[in-house]
């Protein structure tokens, strides 16, 4: 698959997602195979340059081309200017925002608001392609409402207007986030034009992926919210594309060195006090993607944490903990017993290794959760009460 002189090496796409596909997540998400990452949804107006935002999302300092900047707005000459200014910015290939169903991109006839008027979608896909030099894809949504799925329609506009890829959302803007991805819309889409159609929506596993290929003929799918948390289903999808087989499962040690990367490029990339606010999410996704139980209780912890290096330190301690392989622990123990058998009788023998075994599980729960006994019955899924009388018929 082609956008422009770029040839992507892979057919799975990120998403760009305000307030998640930044610089830091971007590089996490390139790592794993992602064959385009596109920047958030950016308004590049020249009273705006100077804020934080602006400045953080414009930063693609060191990533690797083709850098895929995504501009909004809701006229021609505003998103033309802002195309312009991009490519000051390093970009490589502009993305237009018809997609983002938020009210208050909405209310502001931008986004998937503009799906409403397809006179305006020409006037603008026209204007961006002709103000610069570098490909232009368009990303947008099935239409604004159920009775107005007008994607067909919007896709062959933006083909005659020299557009060079198209994503499609499977869904409405009345529909936002609500429901299932419908991917009837996207196969006619695909069947209308010939400029690539990536697929986007509900792309939550690597069969899915194969499934809404093979039903749309999309060239390609783009992965949004299942990444939050769970960077690693790009190479899971990536694999099995382009094998058809599972991919081997990367090694928790692996993926809990990913985390602590991701975190801490957050902290450099945005400041201590900024880069510790927009790392709760992220722990958030990450913790409850590896155990929702432990991962939630772990979070309430951690939430209002605003010192960035105890955070760090915290979700250090989580990951060694979380998920950690219990069995080997216990293993050890029974090894350790039946070679000790020696031709004895093996009469007893079941009841001593399991309360030798629950012995050692219990304890190395009790310390990684340094000894809080609450937290240490939920992860063993027994009562506190339980627990207490196992603590003290095993002097722990």
């Amino acid at each position: 698959m082609k956008i422009g002189d770029y040839q992507l090496t892979s057919q799975v796409l990120l998403a760009p997602m305000a307030g998640t596909s930044d610089k830091p997540f971007r590089t996490i998400c390139r790592a794993q195979g992602a064959a385009l990452t596109t920047s958030e949804m950016v308004v590049i107006q020249h009273h705006l340059l100077n804020t934080n935002k602006s400045k953080h999302r414009l930063d693609f300092t060191g990533e690797p081309a083709p850098i895929s900047i995504q501009i909004a707005g809701s006229e021609a000459d505003e998103l033309a200017y802002s195309a312009q200014q991009a490519l000051t910015f390093g970009a490589d290939i502009i993305d237009i925002n018809m997609g983002c169903p938020a009210k208050k991109v909405c209310n502001k006839a931008a986004g998937s608001a503009l799906m409403q008027d397809e006179a305006l979608v020409k006037d603008i896909l026209t204007a961006v392609v002709n103000a610069i030099d570098i490909p232009v894809t368009l990303k947008m949504r099935t239409g604004w409402n159920v009775t107005n799925k007008n994607a067909p329609t919007i896709a062959r506009i933006a083909e005659e207007a020299g557009i060079q890829m198209l994503s499609v959302h499977g869904r409405t803007r009345e529909d936002k986030y609500n429901g299932m991805a419908e991917y009837d819309t996207i196969k006619e889409v695909k069947s209308q034009v010939s400029i690539p159609v990536i697929a986007n929506g509900d792309i939550t596993s690597a069969k899915k992926a194969r499934q809404v290929l093979d039903y749309t003929s999309a060239d390609g799918v783009m992965v949004g919210r299942a990444t939050q948390g769970n960077p690693w289903i790009i190479h899971e999808i990536d694999h099995y594309l382009k094998t058809g087989q599972k991919a081997t499962d990367i090694p928790l040690n692996i993926k809990k060195q990913t985390i602590l990367d991701h975190i801490s490029q957050i902290h450099q990339f945005y400041g201590e006090k900024l880069g510790t606010q927009l790392s709760r999410k992220h722990i958030f996704w990450y913790a409850t993607h590896l155990n929702k139980e432990s991962g939630q209780s772990f979070w309430k912890r951690v939430n209002k944490i605003t010192d960035h290096k105890l955070q760090y330190q915290l979700l250090e301690e989580f990951l060694k903990f979380v998920n950690t392989d219990l069995p080997a622990c216990i293993n050890a123990k029974l090894d350790r017993y039946f070679e000790q058998l020696n031709g004895e009788k093996v009469s007893g023998v079941f009841k001593m290794v399991l309360q030798e075994t629950e012995s050692a599980t219990i304890k190395f729960v009790l310390d990684r959760v340094e000894q809080n006994q609450s937290e240490a019955a939920r992860i063993l899924g027994m009562n506190r009460g339980t627990l207490k009388k196992k603590i003290e018929l095993y002097k722990l």
